[in-house]
C-alpha cells in the first residue's frame, strides 16, 4: 500500500477501500479555531455532549484577534470556558496560527485528524491523515463519531532533483495549481514521494500540504521519514515518531513528476489560487504592499530568508511590508537570528501571532493597488478590500519585490544588489515555548458556559419541506468562493456565534441586497434557491455559508457541480444540493424565475431524480444528487442536529458525512 492506502486502512470502522465507495474514519484528534470553533462549542451543547471523546482536540484563538468592540473579547472568554468544559486543549489568543502550532506541539504520525479550517490537510506533512471540515463534522468527530466520506483516489506525484536557488516550497505547491488549478484534484488525495523529498524539510512540506485544499484535494499526504523524525526531535517530541512509508512497489490511482531543479519562481495572480504564471509575466508591475507569514508559509525559513534579502537595506518607500509571525515560538527563534534585526531595521512592519491579513482581519491592501502575499488564498475582496489585487508567492518573491517596489523575480537580486542566496540550516533544537497552550483539567462537570451578549444559541431548523415553489434570488457563475457568499474580515467574523446577525452577510460580496430579498422571500415563498455553475462553495470549510442562507430560508442549491467541503455543509444544515443533470439548463435559468419542486422526499427516499419546474419560463429541469442513504436521512431531518436528535436513530448511524 501507498502512505495514504495505510492512513486510512489503519483508521477504517465501516466500508471499503474502493474510489468513490462510502467508507467510515475513526479520528483521533481534532482541531478548531476561533473563527469556527464557537459554532463547534455551541454545537456539542446542542447535542448535550458533557466531555470529548477523542486522543486530543484543541482549540486555536488564531483568526479574530483584532478586539474592536467587546464581541471577540466576550468570544475568547466563551472558548476558553468550553474548552475546560469539554476536556480541550485551549491555545490563547496571540500564540500562534493553529496549523503549526500544531504541528509543533500535538501532531503525531499515523494518526488522523479532522479540523474546522479547510487547511487542516498541513498535518499531512507530518504523515498524517489530515481532513479538513465543516464545524459540524468536527463536533461529531470530538463526540466519538466516525467521519464518513467517499473514499479517494490517490494521486501520487513523485519529485526528483533539487530546488534551484531562489525556489522555494512555496513554488512546488503553485506549479501543482498551475497543472491543475483549484478542482483539478477534487476527489483525490495528493501524495508526495521520492528522492526529492531529501531536499523538503518538514515546514516546507507543511507549505505543499496546506495549500493542496486550493487544489480541491481531500488532503495531502507526506511519507513519515528521518526529516519527520528530525522534526520532532527539534521540538522535543521524537518518542512521538513513528516511520511511516509506502510499501516497495506501491502504486497510485493516478501519477505525476515534478522536477524539483526545473522549477523556476512562480506567483498566482488576482483573483484566484490557480492563475498561476510565472514571475518573469508579471514582473514590472508597481506594488504597495508585501504580506510574509499565514499558515501557509509558517516556518522559521520563510521569514529568515526575507530578513536575509533584505539584510543592511530598506524596503522601497512606496511599500509597506507586513510581517503575520505564525506562533510565539518563531517569533523567539528568528529573535535568536540576525534576520530578525534585518526585518526591523529594514521597515518591516510587525504584527501579533495570527491569521491576520490572510483572513483580512487587518492590513486591507490600499484601493487599487497591488498587494503580494505568501498566504493561501486570493479570492475577491478576501484581504478586506473589496476591489483588491492580491498576487500569491513565495517569501522570496514577496521579499525582492518589497525591496525594488515592483514586482520582481527574485533571481534578478544578485545581478542589480549583489545579494548572494542563503539556504537556511534547519535547526536541531529549537526554542520551545508552551506557555500559553492551557490543558484542561480532569472534570469540566462543575464548568459553566460564559456567554456574552453577542453569544446566541445555535438556530432550531425546519424539517426539508416536501414540496416548495420559491423564486431564484441569486446565479452565479463558476468557482463561487465562501468568502464571496459569507465575507470574512473584522465586520463580520465577530459576529460568527451571532447567526441571525451574520445572515446580515450573506451573499453580500455578490449581491448587496440579498439578505432584504431573503427576508421578503421567506415571508412571501417560504424561502428561496440560489443557482451555480462549476465548483459552487469553494475555499473555506466556515460552515457560516450554509447557515446563513438556511437561516435566511435557502431550501436548495442548483449547480452543475460543488466544491467537497461546501457541499459537505449544505447536507449537513439541511439545503438540498441539487446538480443538473443537462448542465445547458443551467444557460435558460434567470434571477426572479419561479422554481415549483414537488414530492422532494419521496424523490430523494426512492432514488429517483427530481424535476424542477420552471414556471417562469415554462422549462423543466431533471436534477440529480450524490447523497448517501445516510445524507438522505440527515438533509429529509433538517440537518445533522435534528437527525442526531432522533430517539429512534441508532447512534451508529448518526454522524455527519463529508464528500470526496
Amino acid at each position: 500500500m501507498n502512505v495514504s492506502q495505510k492512513l486510512i486502512s489503519s483508521h477504517l470502522l465501516d466500508g471499503k477501500m474502493l474510489p468513490g465507495e462510502e467508507i467510515a474514519l475513526k479520528i483521533d484528534q481534532t482541531l478548531t479555531q476561533d473563527a469556527t470553533g464557537t459554532m463547534v462549542m455551541l454545537e456539542l451543547e446542542a447535542m448535550n455532549i458533557d466531555r470529548v471523546k477523542t486522543e486530543v482536540s484543541v482549540q486555536y484563538v488564531d483568526h479574530n484577534l483584532l478586539q474592536a468592540d467587546f464581541r471577540n473579547a466576550d468570544d475568547h472568554i466563551f472558548l476558553r470556558s468550553a474548552a475546560r468544559k469539554f476536556g480541550i486543549w485551549y491555545s490563547r489568543a496571540g500564540n500562534g496560527v493553529s496549523h503549526p502550532v500544531h504541528m509543533e506541539r500535538f501532531g503525531i504520525p499515523g494518526k488522523s485528524l479532522a479540523g474546522s479550517d479547510s487547511h487542516t490537510p498541513a498535518a499531512g506533512s507530518l504523515g498524517m491523515l489530515a481532513l479538513g471540515a465543516g464545524g459540524l463534522d468536527v463536533a461529531f468527530a470530538m463526540a466519538g463519531e466516525p467521519l464518513y466520506l467517499k473514499m479517494p483516489s490517490v494521486l501520487g506525484v513523485r519529485l526528483t532533483g533539487r530546488l534551484p536557488d531562489w525556489v522555494s516550497a512555496k513554488d512546488v505547491i503553485l506549479e501543482m495549481l498551475r497543472r491543475y488549478d483549484v478542482k483539478g484534484c477534487r476527489g483525490m488525495i495528493v501524495e508526495y514521494y521520492g528522492p526529492g523529498l531529501e531536499d523538503l524539510s518538514a515546514m516546507d512540506r507543511h507549505v505543499i500540504a496546506n495549500m493542496g485544499t486550493e487544489l480541491g484535494a481531500t488532503t495531502t499526504v507526506f511519507p513519515s521519514d528521518q526529516e519527520t523524525r528530525r522534526f520532532l526531535r527539534s521540538q522535543d517530541r521524537e518518542s512521538d515518531w513513528v516511520e511511516l512509508l509506502a510499501d516497495e512497489g506501491a502504486s497510485y490511482d493516478l501519477e505525476d513528476e515534478i522536477d524539483l531543479s526545473s522549477l523556476e519562481p512562480l506567483i498566482a495572480c488576482p483573483s484566484s489560487p490557480g492563475k498561476v504564471v510565472r514571475v518573469r509575466e508579471v514582473e514590472g508591475l508597481d506594488i504597495a504592499q508585501a504580506v510574509v507569514g499565514s499558515s501557509a508559509n509558517p516556518g522559521i525559513r520563510d521569514f529568515w530568508i526575507v530578513g536575509e534579502i533584505l539584510g543592511g537595506k530598506t524596503v522601497h518607500p512606496a511599500v509597506s511590508l507586513d510581517v503575520n509571525p505564525t506562533s510565539r515560538q518563531v517569533i523567539q527563534n528568528l529573535i535568536a537570528t540576525k534576520s530578525f534585526f534585518n526585518l526591523f531595521s529594514a521597515g518591516a512592519r510587525f504584527h501579533q501571532a495570527g491569521c491576520m491579513g490572510c483572513i483580512g482581519m487587518g492590513q486591507a491592501p490600499a484601493t487599487g493597488k497591488i498587494s503580494l502575499r505568501t498566504v493561501p488564498r486570493n479570492f475577491p475582496g478576501r484581504s478586506g478590500t473589496l476591489d483588491d489585487k492580491v498576487y500569491l508567492c513565495s517569501p522570496e518573491t514577496a521579499a525582492a519585490s518589497a525591496l525594488t517596489g515592483r514586482i520582481t523575480d527574485p533571481r534578478d537580486l544578485e545581478q542589480r544588489y549583489g545579494i548572494t542566496y542563503k539556504r537556511y540550516q534547519r535547526p536541531e533544537k529549537e526554542i520551545i515555548n508552551t506557555e500559553m497552550l492551557l490543558a484542561p483539567p480532569g472534570d469540566g462537570e462543575q464548568v459553566s458556559l460564559e456567554k456574552g451578549p453577542n453569544i446566541k444559541t445555535f438556530p432550531k431548523f425546519d424539517e426539508l419541506p416536501r414540496e416548495a415553489e420559491v423564486p431564484v434570488l441569486l446565479k452565479m457563475g463558476d468557482n463561487i468562493s465562501t468568502d464571496e457568499i459569507m465575507k470574512a474580515g473584522v465586520k463580520v467574523l465577530a459576529l460568527r456565534s451571532n447567526i441571525p446577525e451574520i445572515s446580515r452577510w450573506a451573499y453580500t460580496g455578490i449581491d448587496e441586497t440579498f439578505y432584504e430579498r431573503a427576508l421578503e422571500a421567506r415571508e412571501r415563498f417560504g424561502g428561496h434557491i440560489v443557482v451555480a455553475a462549476e465548483n459552487y462553495a469553494q475555499g473555506s470549510s466556515r460552515e457560516h455559508a450554509a447557515i446563513a442562507p438556511r437561516y435566511l430560508g435557502q431550501v436548495a442549491v442548483m449547480a452543475k457541480s460543488y466544491a467537497r467541503l461546501g457541499w459537505q455543509n449544505l447536507v449537513n444544515f439541511g439545503i438540498m444540493p441539487f446538480e443538473f443533470v443537462h448542465p445547458a439548463d443551467y444557460d435558460t435559468i434567470e434571477e426572479g424565475d419561479i422554481i415549483r419542486l414537488e414530492n422532494i422526499s419521496g424523490n430523494l427516499q426512492n432514488k429517483r431524480n427530481q424535476v424542477a419546474h420552471n414556471h417562469t419560463k415554462g422549462l423543466q429541469y431533471e436534477l440529480t444528487n450524490r447523497l448517501s442513504d445516510r445524507q438522505v436521512r440527515v438533509v429529509i431531518a433538517g440537518g445533522v442536529i435534528n437527525y442526531f436528535s432522533m430517539p429512534s436513530e441508532d447512534p451508529k448511524t448518526s454522524g455527519t458525512t463529508s464528500e470526496s
